[in-house]
């Protein structure tokens, strides 16, 4: 069994809307989980947007030079 993860919408009569088509063979039968998120359940619950946006500066950043070595990131701290 292989498992793909997605977002969907729940309508008021209950129909799942996902949010993004599926790419599998027509006519498959699948089996469905819903895990309903509590706001307090998931406080970084950062809409898809703003994670794109922030991995595309973050390329921006790579592509213009704009980063550090990893070996450069802990030097001055005070780690005991």
């Amino acid at each position: 069994m292989k498992a793909i993860e997605t977002t969907a919408v729940l309508s008021e009569n209950g129909q799942l809307t996902l949010d993004e088509p599926l790419a599998l063979n027509v006519n498959s039968r699948v089996r469905v989980i819903v895990l309903i998120t509590e706001p307090e359940d998931d406080p970084d619950d950062t809409p898809i947007a703003e994670i794109e946006e922030g991995l595309y500066q973050g390329w921006q950043d790579i592509l213009g030079g704009r980063t550090k070595p990893v070996s450069q990131l802990w030097e001055g701290m005070d780690v005991d």
